[in-house]
C-alpha cells in the first residue's frame, strides 16, 4: 500500500472547502479505558515528514511525529468515557469523541475527512467518510497518531492505579495477561461492562 498523501485535502481546497480536518479514533477494541479521537488541520507548508497510519509506525517515531504535529498543526483531541461506551455502544461513542474533537479545533473546519465508512451524525461541519483513511490521507494519518498517543497517556496513567492489569503495555486491549488478570481480580470501574469478556466475568460473579 502506498503512503498517505494530500490529494483529498487538495481536492477539497480546490472546491473551496478549506480548512480541512482529518479525523480518526483510537481504542475501539480494548476492554478498558475511554475511546479517543483526534482532529488535525495540517498547514500544507509545514507537513511533518513520514506521517503514516499510526499502526505502521514504531512507538518512538509516533511520539516524535506527535510532538511535531503539536508544534505545526491545529490539533484537538477528545474522549468518550467508559460510561458513554457502555450506554451508547462503541461505534456511537467513537463518533461522539470525533464530534468533540472537531468542535475543539482552534479553527472551525469546512470539511472533516473521517476515517471509516460512516459519518458521525452531529459533526459541526460537512463530512466525508474515507475508508482506510489513515493509509490514504495525511490529515487522517496525523489524527490517528494524536488519538493513539493521547489514549496511551490515559492508559499509562490508569495503570498506576491498577498495575495488575498491565495497561501500561497492553493499553487495555484483550491480551492474554489482561484477560487472566480480569479473571483473577475482576473488573475495575474502568472496564467496559458491555464488552463480552468483561460482561461474562461480571455475570459469572453473580451466579
Amino acid at each position: 500500500m502506498s503512503a498517505p498523501d494530500f490529494s483529498f485535502e487538495d481536492d477539497a481546497n480546490a472546491a473551496g472547502l478549506a480548512p480541512v480536518a482529518g479525523v480518526d479514533e483510537a481504542g475501539r477494541g480494548p476492554l478498558a479505558g475511554p475511546v479517543s479521537a483526534a482532529a488535525v488541520i495540517l498547514d500544507p507548508a509545514r507537513i511533518p515528514e513520514g506521517l503514516n497510519d499510526s499502526k505502521k509506525l514504531t512507538a518512538k517515531r509516533r511520539l516524535a511525529l506527535y510532538e511535531q504535529l503539536i508544534e505545526v498543526a491545529d490539533v484537538s483531541c477528545a474522549f468518550a468515557s467508559v460510561e458513554e461506551i457502555d450506554s451508547l455502544n462503541i461505534l456511537r461513542a467513537s463518533h461522539l469523541a470525533m464530534e468533540r474533537a472537531v468542535a475543539g479545533l482552534r479553527t472551525a473546519p469546512t470539511l472533516a475527512l473521517i476515517d471509516g465508512n460512516l459519518l458521525p451524525r452531529d459533526l459541526p461541519c460537512r463530512g466525508l467518510a474515507v475508508v482506510k483513511g489513515d493509509a490514504r490521507s495525511l490529515s487522517i494519518a496525523a489524527a490517528s497518531i494524536v488519538a493513539k498517543i493521547r489514549r496511551d497517556y490515559v492508559m499509562q496513567d490508569l495503570a498506576q492505579h491498577h498495575p495488575e492489569y498491565g495497561w501500561a503495555t497492553n493499553m487495555g486491549y484483550p491480551s492474554k495477561s489482561h484477560r487472566a488478570a480480569l479473571q483473577k481480580y475482576g473488573a475495575t470501574p474502568h472496564h467496559r461492562r458491555t464488552f463480552k469478556p468483561v460482561h461474562n466475568i461480571l455475570y459469572q460473579d453473580k451466579n
